[in-house]
C-alpha cells in the first residue's frame, strides 16, 4: 500500500505506510528506501537521506544503493550521488544492473541528456521498471525523448 501512495505522489500517506511496515520488520531494506524518498520528496532531506542509509546497510544491493544516489541527488549532495553512480559501474563488473538504475540517478541530477542516454540503454535490455508512475521521470515528462521511449515500449504518453 505504501508504494502506491509513494507512486500517486501521497508522500504523507506513503511515509505512514512506511513506517507501520517498519514497525512489523525493522530490517525491511526497501521500506526503508521508500520511505526515505518519501521523505526527500517532502523535502526532509536529512530524515530521508538517514534511512536511504540504512536501507543500503541493511542490504548493500544495487537497488538500495541506487535509491540513496537519487536521495543524495536530489538533496543537492551531487558528489555523493556522483560516488554513488561510481559504486554502480563497479557492481556492475560482477552482477548485474539494470541501465535504469543510473538513468534514475541521472534524472534526480537533472542530467537529463545523460538519464535519456541511460533509459536507451535500459530500453534496448528490455528493462524499464515503473517509467510511467515513477516521480523521479516527472521532470523528464515534456521531453519530447520521453513520449518516444513511451511509444518505442508501446506505452501511451
Amino acid at each position: 500500500m505504501g508504494a502506491a501512495f509513494y507512486h500517486a505522489r501521497q508522500y504523507d500517506q506513503a511515509i505512514e505506510q512506511f513506517q507501520k511496515a517498519l514497525e512489523l520488520d525493522p530490517n525491511f531494506s526497501l521500506a526503508h528506501s521508500f520511505l526515505g524518498l518519501a521523505y526527500v520528496y517532502k523535502s526532509l532531506y536529512k530524515e530521508g537521506i538517514a534511512e536511504l542509509e540504512k536501507a543500503v546497510e541493511i542490504s548493500r544491493s544495487h537497488v538500495s544503493l541506487m535509491f540513496l544516489g537519487r536521495g543524495y541527488a536530489m538533496a543537492g549532495r551531487r558528489a555523493e550521488a556522483q560516488k554513488v553512480l561510481d559504486q554502480l559501474n563497479e557492481f556492475s563488473k560482477e552482477k548485474y544492473v539494470p541501465a535504469f538504475r543510473r538513468a534514475e540517478i541521472y534524472a534526480a541530477l537533472g542530467e537529463r541528456d545523460k538519464a535519456f542516454e541511460w533509459l536507451q540503454k535500459a530500453y534496448k535490455e528490455h528493462f524499464i521498471m515503473a517509467i510511467r508512475l515513477e516521480p523521479v521521470y516527472d521532470p523528464l515528462r515534456s521531453d519530447p525523448r520521453f513520449a518516444d521511449l513511451l511509444r518505442r515500449m508501446n506505452l501511451q504518453p
